[in-house]
């Protein structure tokens, strides 16, 4: 059996897209609400803050306004008509408004490593695991936990903080992705082992 409290010691959270813009959207997130990511989301930043642990705050932007999640698809945007987004849009929501010890990362695609500086701020902590939250579970999520695999991290999924557009998208990649490259928990089995 894994011992979450030492796997745990040189760890970060990573925040992925829980920003006012993407949970202002009327939209359905499953198996989990967006109250529900928020909350545990919430619990976590304050635990991790606590301790004095690393929390990585990330956010997704636009170029010009312009969705660049989609550069060459002819689709409608994941992200609404198209139209102008509010000044907030890319603002994290209240519960986790960044502090002065947080580090804030801005990505421009669904994972937070390609284009950023998060693996330098990473290593630089001497950070070996990264505890991943977010939205959504198969897209930003996903990404970032495949790039992760890919830099040598370890990584733990906290299942109750994170949802996607539906339950199958979730679970495919609780199911089939995350087991293959971390461990799955929950906001109290994290809490509890950070005691």
């Amino acid at each position: 059996m894994i011992d979450l409290k030492s796997v745990l010691g040189k760890a970060a959270l990573v925040v992925i897209d829980v920003q006012k813009g993407i949970f202002a959207l009327d939209r359905k997130l499953e198996p989990n609400s967006p109250a529900e990511v928020v909350a545990n989301v919430s619990k976590l930043v304050g635990k991790f803050r606590e301790v004095g642990s690393p929390v990585f705050l990330v956010h997704v932007a636009s170029i010009d306004g312009k969705d660049m999640l989609h550069p060459i698809l002819d689709q409608p945007s994941q992200w609404g008509s198209g139209g102008a987004r509010p000044a907030d849009w890319m603002d994290f929501v209240d519960e986790i408004k960044p502090t002065q010890r947080d580090i804030v990362i801005t990505k421009r695609q669904w994972g937070a490593f390609y284009g950023t500086e998060l693996d330098l701020q990473l290593r630089r902590r001497k950070t070996d695991t990264i505890v991943l939250c977010g939205v959504s579970t198969n897209m930003g999520v996903e990404t970032t936990a495949r790039d992760a695999h890919q830099y040598g991290y370890n990584q733990v999924f906290v299942t109750d903080a994170m949802a996607a557009n539906s339950k199958d998208e979730h679970e495919a990649s609780t199911k089939y992705v995350f087991p293959k490259i971390g461990l799955l928990r929950t906001t109290n089995e994290i809490i509890s082992a950070m005691t």
